[in-house]
Formats: C-alpha cells, structure tokens, sequence
C-alpha cells in the first residue's frame, strides 16, 4: 500500500454554521483532513505534527481509530479555531490555541510516494520544504493557508506573504489555494478572472495550481493548458476541510494518471462534496460515492478545457 506523508500540525476546532454547532472540539487541520479522506480512499497515511498535552492521548487514540500513523510531538498548546461561517459562507478564524513548528522530518519520507504540506498555523517553515525536497523526489502538494495566516488583534486571523514563498513554491508540484489565499498571493481576484489567477498562482514557481472557489469550482493550471472544474453541488452543512477534501480527491487520482488533470480535479471536487455534507472527522468518504459523483462532474462541462 502507498504512503502519504503529511505535514501540519493537528487542531481541535469549535465550529459554528448557519447549519450546525459542534459540541465541544472537534478533531481538523489541513492535513488532518487530507489524511482522513486519503485513507478512506484507500491509501496509507501518516501526519507529522505538534499538539499539547491536554488533547495528546485524544489524539494518539483518534488517529489509531482512524488509521492514520501519527509521529505527533507533545507541545505546551493545542492548536485550535472558533470558526464561525456567516450566510454567504464566509468565516472568521478566533484562535483558541497556537501548537509549535515541527522540527521532525522522519525517515519514512524517503519511502512516500506524495507529500502533503498542510500549516494550519506557521509551523511549516519554508526550510522544512526544502528538507523534504532534498530526501524525496517524491510530488510534493502545498495548501499555504498556514503559512499565509498570522494572528491578528483580537486574536483573529490576518494574512500576509512570507518574504521568501518563491523558494518553497520551486519545491512544490502543485500549490493549491482557495480564492482569499489566491488573492493574497497574486493580488488578483479569481472569482472576476479565474484564469488570470491561477496562471499567477502558478508563476510563482510550482508545477501545477490549483484555485477552489466553493460552488464557483476550481481552475486548474500547469503552464501548457488550464482546466475549468465544476464543482459537484450539494448542501453545504460545514465547509471547514473543503479544501483539504479536494487536494485529498486530486492526489488519490493524479497518483494513478498525472496527465490527465481534469478528471483529478473533479475526483477531488466529488471528495470534497462529501466531506461538506457532515462535520467533524466521520464524514463517509468511500471510493465508489467519489467515483459515482466524478463521473457525473466529467459528464456536465464540456468545455473545460481551456487553451
């Protein structure tokens, strides 16, 4: 069975929807997220990450519950989020706890056949990016929200460019970015021109970008074609992890055909689908719901391919 390798330190969230509150907090993170999705998808997976002591025996019995190898390093905090979604689907990010970067890069990464990147909170340097460059040759994904996001007054998220994101960017086979993570980078708005802003996205130095605009899709661009994507819709009940579902999605297909992006993105539009129909770490992700929805998205566009 395959490794996935991901990085980003685990968080245990409260969420707040139009649709739901949780009771409590609950197990999330980028690559988390990624890690959950990729394993009900049939992969073997392991998270690298931070998290304090009041939630670590939690969390080394929800990893094992789940599947998932953990190499999770005690910490002073947990790291944690209030997120509240308003009517339109916008959030605001209170923090509730902040876990330290990860140092650990271990010896299983050699052996992985992708690694994920997922900050939730700057405890991704760029420096472990080039660590891992230089002991795989392995695709490397980045989602950047962590490393774009610092915290604010009141303890709210703000978001800014780290002085030096080209050189982590040169490292990474695909960067996906949501739009406000997309606009932060590019400084253009990929709701008004998607395709300006994914080919932005790419130009910064990776191989291949990947926008997410919720029920607007995605755009997909590898410096020779771009792909519109479609999203799959659905009633979003929590939106939180959409994102991290969709790179999940996408690298379960690309690892069996990298040449054919389109349908890897509408793999990861139909993982995400899912994902947003429940909250919390037990969404039912299964391999022939995602197939059966991936079919239907490659059936509705017929123009997607754009030169």
């Amino acid at each position: 069975m395959s490794l996935i390798v991901a990085f980003g330190n685990p968080v245990y969230d409260e969420i707040i929807t139009p649709c739901i509150r949780t009771d409590g907090r609950v197990l999330s993170g980028c690559s988390t997220n990624a890690c959950l999705a990729l394993t009900r998808l049939g992969h073997q997976t392991a998270l690298v990450g931070r998290v304090g002591a009041d939630y670590y025996a939690r969390f080394c019995a929800d990893l094992q519950h789940y599947g998932i190898t953990a190499y999770a390093t005690p910490s002073d905090q947990t790291g944690g989020f209030r997120l509240i979604y308003d009517e339109r689907g916008d959030r605001t990010l209170d923090v509730l706890g902040l876990a330290p970067p990860i140092a650990e890069v271990p010896t299983c990464c050699a052996e992985a056949v992708a690694l994920i990147v997922g900050p939730i909170l700057q405890e991704t340097s760029v420096s472990l990016i080039e660590q891992l460059a230089a002991v795989t040759t392995a695709p490397i994904l980045l989602d950047p929200q962590g490393l774009l996001r610092e915290i604010g007054e009141d303890d709210r998220i703000e978001h800014r460019v780290p002085a030096d994101f080209a050189r982590a960017a040169r490292h990474c086979t695909v960067i996906k970015a949501n739009e406000v993570e997309t606009y932060v980078l590019t400084g253009i708005d990929p709701r008004a021109n998607g395709s300006a802003a994914v080919r932005a996205l790419r130009e910064l130095g990776c191989q291949i970008a990947i926008v997410t605009l919720a029920e607007a899709g995605s755009w997909i661009d590898n410096g020779e074609c771009q792909w519109r994507i479609p999203a799959y819709t659905t009633e979003a009940r929590d939106p939180t992890g959409a994102g991290d579902t969709y790179l999940a999605g996408f690298l379960h297909a690309y690892l069996q055909d990298q040449t054919n992006l389109y349908r890897a993105g509408c793999v990861g539009a139909a993982t995400a689908s899912i994902w947003i129909e429940h909250t919390g770490p037990d969404a039912p992700i299964a391999l022939a719901e995602v197939e059966r929805r991936t079919s239907l998205l490659l059936s509705c566009d017929p123009d997607a391919i754009l030169d």
